[in-house]
């Protein structure tokens, strides 16, 4: 027992092994709440008719368990003796823990209450311009909580904010050179809500990217490109370059070029336009508007243009290859054959003799 009475940095053994002890029990707890949240309570907040609760559970229960190890630190810490400038050094990591303890809290609430409540609501408005602010009022709440988190927790340490946040007035102009950039993509999310050239949802090119927009910000635009990837573009890149909004177009325009032998007669290159125009006719996802014309003597081949357009919303690649194979089969079935370059040789013979 003589053991436990020996000091170790002024305090005795024992004494740091109930600190420990504590620790160790605060965690005990805490990991037993966890698990009565995850496998009891949640399970009875499911057979509730409103989400709130779901809601409220599964966003506190990590910052109360985290709050109830701190709880365990903090008696431990100041069951302790230390100098005094180690004892405030450490008071102060304490208190400005819990305080982003309690904003983390705050700010996983406040967003999940905008998921379920706001951006159902928003979803089914006609006008897309709040769907696109939705994303950037989330990102600007959370912003502005932490931001009064972070300024609470300095005060409850001790600090004067007002002389730090006078003190970052020093290096102002050094930081409005830095946040040039910033700026210059803020306008330009501006300059995307303002002028609306595409929304979320859109396929867009851009820079030499070409895919969806996924989410619209004040900072950056991101979109999936046709790869499946996401590249996220500075919104000041979109003033100065040349945007092409895909998705704004009303069909898409499709130029079919198809040559037939030379031993077509005229009758069969009237049949086959009729079968094009058919063809047409029978898809439900091209336009009434076709093109079909004999507009060339080709060096192999007789052609006939067949311009047709798909209809906005209709999956491009499968409606050209039902158009292809109806046309692969029509000519088929009427013998209809398509020509390929080939070349004819004219053998002069003499007779020698």
């Amino acid at each position: 027992m003589d053991f436990l009475e020996k000091t170790f940095y002024h305090n005795t053994i024992m004494q740091w092994a109930i600190s420990f002890a504590i620790i160790l029990g605060a965690v005990v707890v805490a990991k037993i709440l966890y698990w009565l949240s995850k496998n009891v309570l949640k399970k009875i907040t499911a057979k509730t008719k409103t989400n709130l609760d779901d809601i409220l559970i599964d966003k506190l229960e990590e910052p109360i368990v985290l709050a109830i190890v701190l709880s365990g630190i903090t008696i431990a810490f100041n069951r302790l003796t230390f100098p005094e400038s180690l004892h405030d050094w450490g008071n102060k990591v304490l208190h400005i823990t819990y305080t982003l303890n309690i904003t983390w809290l705050i700010a996983r609430v406040v967003d999940a209450l905008i998921v379920e409540y706001l951006v159902p609501i928003t979803e089914k408005t006609e006008n897309d311009l709040d769907d696109q602010l939705m994303p950037i009022l989330r990102k600007g709440l959370r912003a502005i909580i932490w931001s009064l988190g972070v300024i609470l927790a300095l005060n409850n340490a001790g600090y004067d904010v007002g002389a730090l946040l006078a003190g970052l007035g020093i290096g102002g102009l050094a930081l409005a050179m830095a946040a040039k950039d910033t700026v210059s993509n803020f306008f330009g999310g501006i300059m995307i809500f303002t002028d609306k050239p595409f929304k979320i949802g859109d396929r867009i090119k851009i820079g030499g990217f070409d895919g969806t927009i996924v989410e619209i910000g004040l900072r950056s635009t991101r979109l999936k490109t046709l790869d499946g990837r996401i590249v996220t573009i500075p919104n000041s890149k979109f003033p100065e370059g040349m945007v092409e909004n895909v998705s704004s177009e009303p069909w898409r325009k499709i130029t079919l070029k198809l040559g037939l032998i030379y031993d077509t007669t005229p009758e069969q290159i009237e049949q086959a336009m009729q079968i094009l125009k058919e063809i047409a006719a029978a898809n439900p996802n091209l336009e009434e508007n076709v093109i079909i014309g004999f507009n060339e003597f080709g060096d192999f081949a007789l052609g006939i243009t067949f311009i047709y357009y798909i209809k906005k919303g209709s999956d491009i690649m499968q409606t050209q290859t039902d158009v292809n194979l109806a046309i692969l089969k029509q000519f088929n079935a009427n013998g209809l054959e398509m020509a390929f370059p080939t070349q004819t040789v004219y053998a002069n013979i003499q007779n020698r003799n």
